[in-house]
């Protein structure tokens, strides 16, 4: 008796490493960005003579892009939903500097201080939230606004002035892991909490598999699994002995930390919660979502409430690095963080993306960067070369899905399936793997969904 065309199938199958990012949210597209960082990381080294992987220059490079990497959490929530926010930097600027007059001329104590520009965060973001959902204003045109009048605030509040920051409150920016116990040429601190996130690694994927399949939801093949966390395992236990063997006095960053536990908590939210299924249902299709029952204005409020919160914790963290607030502050920081996310794989037109892959991608850019002044290449050239990674990164993308055409890894995805004789289409069917298309070179998919689900 025959197999039918839809059983499932067991065995390697390249394709199923997309599901390395979240089951049905991820694509082979966000693999071969990890590839791609884990090529560049490995040519900068041998071009810099071992002074990429050097304990001193990763510790330089989390502080310095740990910013830009929070940004992207939300940004990718943002363009999920089918936004775009280019606010961000002028809050973070603005929140800053409030924050460092808070702590030095009104004498606010540093924890006081950061719950400060929580608060604030929270209030901007209802702000152009409310704007974007219950207005109808374009995200794009509130956002632009709100560039200008943040931006605007920053100067105005600090008279343009630079205004230091307490070393206490600097901690969170540019301060390491304490060390502690006995000394044998490791900080204790960074090789304890590397034991944690591989067991944090293990326990994720275990967890997640028995809430899938208790949900009765899609779970990645086994090897899949498995061959994810020996992956990470592997990377978490390289970065722990690079960054535990750093001189001493140094370990791993506290913006580190930061950033991982929202990384954590975000990918939580956009995975296991109605709530982040929502964002991914808006984006996908509004009207779909509406007709579903979602409230598509309440999403909307919080999907830019939340991007605000977050550009303020970006904004005291880069604060904090710098250890003063100034009227340059957060300039580009928009743009790094867009970059990240669509380098990362979402789609220009909302509905897809993941936080992890977004971290991959602003992890390519921080690489690439730092790869480059290492290497003594001007900063004029440093911005052409990151121009155009991304614009080839969305373009090739972009001109793929219009053509019908399967990207590198969606050939060999398709040479798979023809050798083991999956996920034939039957007469007349269209494949499974590539949408129909319409007459001006869109995907059915695309063409259906409302023009007013674009990124505004």
């Amino acid at each position: 008796m025959s197999e039918t065309p839809d059983a499932p199938k067991s065995g390697f199958r390249f394709r199923d490493l997309g599901k390395m990012f979240g089951g049905a949210q991820s694509s082979g597209r966000q693999v071969g960005i990890l590839g791609a960082l884990v090529v560049i990381i490995i040519l900068f080294e041998g071009l810099t003579g071992g002074l990429t992987l050097d304990p001193v220059n990763l510790i330089n490079l989390v502080n310095q892009n740990a910013y830009v990497l929070i940004l992207a959490i939300g940004m990718v929530m943002v363009i999920i939903a089918g936004h775009i926010d280019l606010s961000v930097g002028s809050i973070a600027a603005f929140v800053g500097i409030v924050v460092a007059t808070a702590m030095v001329s009104w004498h606010f104590p540093p924890p006081l201080a950061f719950l400060l520009g929580l608060l604030m965060g929270v209030v901007i973001g209802a702000w152009q939230g409310w704007w974007v959902a219950y207005v109808g204003v374009p995200a794009f045109i509130v956002t632009l606004a709100g560039m200008l009048i943040f931006r605007g605030a920053n100067q105005f509040f600090g008279n343009s002035n630079t205004v230091t920051t307490p070393d206490s409150f600097n901690i969170i920016g540019g301060g390491n892991i304490p060390d502690f116990g006995p000394q044998f040429g490791f900080s204790n601190g960074t090789l304890l909490l590397g034991v944690l996130a591989i067991i944090a690694i293990v326990w994720q994927e275990i967890r997640q598999r028995r809430t899938q399949g208790l949900m009765g939801a899609e779970k990645a093949p086994v090897w899949v699994s498995v061959f994810k966390v020996v992956v990470l395992a592997l990377v978490a236990g390289g970065a722990t002995y690079l960054f535990a063997t750093g001189r001493i006095g140094t370990s791993y960053p506290v913006s580190g930390i930061i950033l991982g536990v929202l990384v954590l908590i975000y990918s939580f939210v956009t995975r296991n919660t109605t709530f982040g299924r929502h964002i991914y249902a808006v984006g996908g299709n509004w009207h779909a979502a509406e007709l579903s029952g979602v409230n598509i204005k309440r999403i909307n409020f919080l999907v830019m409430m939340n991007m605000s919160v977050l550009a303020s914790i970006a904004g005291m963290v880069g604060v904090a690095r710098a250890g003063a607030s100034g009227p340059g502050d957060g300039t580009g920081w928009e743009l790094d963080a867009i970059a990240a996310v669509f380098i990362g794989g979402a789609a220009v037109a909302g509905g897809i993306g993941t936080i992890v892959g977004s971290i991959v991608g602003g992890l390519v850019i921080a690489v690439l960067n730092n790869g480059l002044q290492l290497l003594g290449v001007s900063n004029d050239r440093v911005q052409i070369i990151k121009g155009l990674v991304l614009l080839f990164a969305v373009g090739i993308d972009v001109y793929s899905k219009r053509q019908g055409r399967p990207s590198i890894i969606g050939l060999w995805s398709s040479r798979q399936r023809r050798n083991s004789g999956d996920d034939a289409p039957t007469s007349g069917a269209a494949p499974l793997d590539r949408p129909s298309i319409e007459p001006d070179g869109n995907s059915a998919e695309a063409s259906s969904r409302p023009p007013s689900t674009t990124p505004n």
